[in-house]
């Protein structure tokens, strides 16, 4: 019987140590994801701020930032990922940028102004969808500090990762990304930047015990 029951034994004991390794990754895994599962508890259920329900739609679950390489206006490489670490409003369309995209990159702007000290949480960013330039005039105001990142990232990559409202293009939304890289809300297309502004300010109060200003090093 003995002899017969050392294998059991053993297999027993690779299961049991096989499960407590698992339990223990989910553990780390949840300690790591508990800060932003909370703050969005906090700004969605909890709503600290009496400020009513969020104006932007959250989407739910985020969309994780897709592991693809971008480039700039002069060509170079620039890995998406490489934004992660900070919260982004993300402005998508082609270079031909038409009155409702400059509406929305002038917007982009004044809403990161408008968070005050908060304001260094935050990074600009335009997704361009083609292989055109933008007018010199544009890119000039773009470069004006604080500068806004300009990437230039296929349609079909945006759209894979970004979604626009139903019966609406990814043109016409402001999206948030938080500092994990997650697409995590949308804002209304010709979005109202008042509402936009309280929506930002619960959010990241929300997540100050996780989220600091600037990027960690990598």
């Amino acid at each position: 019987m003995t002899v017969h029951s050392l294998p059991l034994a053993a297999v027993d004991e690779q299961l049991r140590r096989t499960w407590l390794g698992r339990l223990q990754a989910a553990l780390i895994l949840l300690a790591c994801a508990a800060p932003v599962l909370a703050s969005y508890w906090t700004f969605y259920i909890i709503r600290p701020t009496g400020g009513g329900a969020a104006y932007g739609t959250l989407i739910e679950p985020p969309r994780p930032m897709p592991d693809l390489v971008a480039s700039d206006l002069r060509g170079a490489n620039v890995p998406l990922r490489s934004l992660q670490g900070q919260w982004l409003l993300v402005v998508v369309g082609p270079a031909a940028c038409d009155s409702g995209c400059e509406r929305l990159l002038f917007m982009q702007r004044q809403l990161r102004e408008m968070l005050g000290r908060e304001r260094e949480r935050v990074d600009k960013i335009w997704l361009v969808t083609d292989d055109a330039m933008p007018k010199p005039e544009l890119r000039q105001a773009l470069a004006a500090a604080p500068s806004v990142t300009v990437l230039r990232l296929p349609q079909a990559a945006v759209a894979a990762w970004l979604r626009p409202a139903a019966g609406h293009v990814l043109d016409e939304h402001l999206y948030l990304v938080d500092p994990r890289g997650d697409w995590m809300m949308r804002m209304p297309a010709t979005p109202d930047p008042s509402k936009v502004r309280q929506d930002l300010d619960r959010l990241l109060r929300a997540a100050a015990s996780w989220d600091k200003p600037g990027r960690p090093s990598r």
